[in-house]
């Protein structure tokens, strides 16, 4: 089903949590939570520290790796903060408990991994949701075997259709979005074609390596995949003509389709790649999205370094030495336009033409997000674009503007604040957006704050959901969000190995 199928605003029955910054105390908490109606179970089962037992029972889980129940284990007896401890221990393995698909097939590892509430593997959200996990490879082959079952499955994924987004575990499944006009094949869910599709594969295979030093997962299935990828940039540069991709839904959603017969606005060909929707499945305004882009860029570095170091894929760097030159030309040009309250920030989308936007959407990559996604080998990707100026000034500069009233999609009221975006609607906080935002933080008093925003916007389900109403956190869309479940649970183990008095 589409995602915005699910997108629940009815208000659900029951009082709303505390506003942001007041302390919720663990005691009594099962008590109050049935009170206020918010259990869909009048009798929860309670567990210790008088919290319900939400997380799915054992023999029910998809998948189960022993490393994952110790740092559980670790983090919730550490943490001060019982209710912080009970989200992690929800939350985290929620990847793992709820989406998974995991075999053997002609003995290698297969993994096939649901977005939640929607039966399709999405190529962004399938390597964001196992992505918490990669730290603990090492010492869990259990976990080796499911993350490299992820890298091949994608693999295979992106060689049927470079320009998908959602893909079927059946390959011969025959998708609802069957009739929009675009090259729809069987095994594809939906097709709307997404840099950071392309991008993702290449970051989790990198932190894989990185982690593990198992370079087994580069052969020659995942090279082809990845000739794929370089050769869609390269036309999706569009140079010379529009390429092949077009797309068009009927749709009561303009955000669900491209204008111009299918291939978006007019661009002015500068090197840039052409991303024809956002991470948020919703269609780009202008299609150069500078995110994506910088994503796109760090992700090229990432191969030529796996090229160099492992001496593969030699017949491949010359196209990604190239691409990396352009881009980053390219995005020293047009990546970075001057705010009339913040100077120098980067733009959201741009068409070479001159013309940008102010703003930012929840979902990864965005410009929030940028020192998140940013390559472990070439951490400058920032500094590159104005290295006289200092670019992760510029950074800092585009985070006050997305994190402030400039940009059209933060939102702030009794419940919270946060960045949303068209996808839901307005004043609707992403949790994603307030991960983020603490992910990438130095200061600890804003991380200590996104905590306790996402402390008091689960409505008492003790799960993150895809948004919640800035002013209720009733009402909320997607109870099932396995993405924004296991990101939390990557922002608080974080902060428990890096700053544990935060979590007191």
């Amino acid at each position: 089903m589409q995602r915005r199928k699910f997108i629940q605003q009815g208000v659900l029955a029951g009082a709303g949590m505390l506003a942001a910054g007041h302390t919720i105390a663990s005691n009594g908490f099962a008590d109050k939570a049935r009170t206020n109606g918010l259990f869909a179970n009048e009798n929860p089962i309670i567990g210790t520290d008088g919290f319900p037992v939400v997380r799915i029972d054992e023999a029910k889980r998809k998948f189960k790796s022993h490393t994952v129940e110790k740092v559980i284990r670790e983090v919730r007896a550490g943490a001060g903060n019982k209710e912080v401890g009970w989200l992690f221990e929800n939350c985290y393995p929620n990847t793992l408990d709820t989406t998974v698909d995991f075999s053997i097939v002609d003995g290698k590892p297969d993994t096939y991994v649901i977005t939640g509430d929607i039966d399709a593997m999405w190529m962004r959200d399938s390597s964001a949701q196992v992505w918490p996990y990669v730290t603990l490879a090492k010492e869990d082959k259990e976990l080796q075997q499911l993350i490299r079952g992820v890298i091949r499955r994608q693999s295979r994924y992106i060689q049927l259709d470079p320009y998908a987004n959602a893909f079927y575990k059946d390959p011969n499944k025959i998708s609802e979005w069957k009739s929009d006009l675009t090259d729809m094949k069987p095994g594809v869910h939906e097709r709307k074609y997404e840099i950071d599709s392309l991008c993702y594969p290449i970051r989790l295979a990198t932190g894989y390596w990185d982690v593990t030093g198992d370079a087994s997962i580069f052969d020659a299935e995942w090279l082809a995949a990845m000739k794929v990828v370089l050769e869609t940039f390269r036309v999706q540069q569009r140079k010379d003509n529009p390429g092949p991709y077009h797309f068009q839904r009927r749709t009561e959603f303009a955000t669900d389709t491209l204008p111009m017969h299918g291939y978006g606005f007019p661009t002015k060909k500068v090197g840039l790649i052409h991303s024809m929707f956002r991470p948020s499945d919703d269609a780009t305004v202008y299609p150069f999205l500078i995110p994506s882009n910088l994503f796109a860029l760090s992700s090229i570095r990432n191969l030529r370094h796996i090229f160099q170091t492992l001496s593969i894929g030699k017949d491949l760097d010359g196209l990604a030495f190239s691409l990396e030159t352009e881009l980053s030309t390219a995005l020293a040009e047009h990546a970075v336009v001057n705010h009339p309250v913040y100077g120098e920030v980067f733009a959201y989308e741009v068409d070479g033409f001159g013309n940008h936007t102010f703003m930012d959407d929840a979902n990864v990559p965005s410009l929030l997000a940028l020192p998140y996604l940013q390559s472990t080998h070439y951490i400058g990707d920032l500094s590159v674009l104005h290295p006289e100026k200092k670019g992760y000034t510029v950074y800092q500069n585009t985070r006050r503007m997305v994190l402030s009233d400039s940009n059209p999609f933060f939102f702030k009221g009794k419940a919270g604040e946060g960045i949303g975006g068209p996808h839901v609607g307005i004043d609707m906080i992403w949790p994603i957006s307030i991960i983020i935002r603490g992910l990438t933080s130095h200061d600890s008093q804003e991380i200590a704050a996104c905590i306790r925003l996402l402390q008091h916007s689960h409505a008492g389900k003790g799960f993150m959901h895809e948004s919640f109403h800035k002013d209720d956190v009733t009402k909320f869309s997607r109870p099932w969000f396995a993405w924004a479940n296991t990101l939390f649970g990557e922002f608080i183990l974080k902060t428990y190995r890096q700053s544990p008095a935060l979590l007191g």
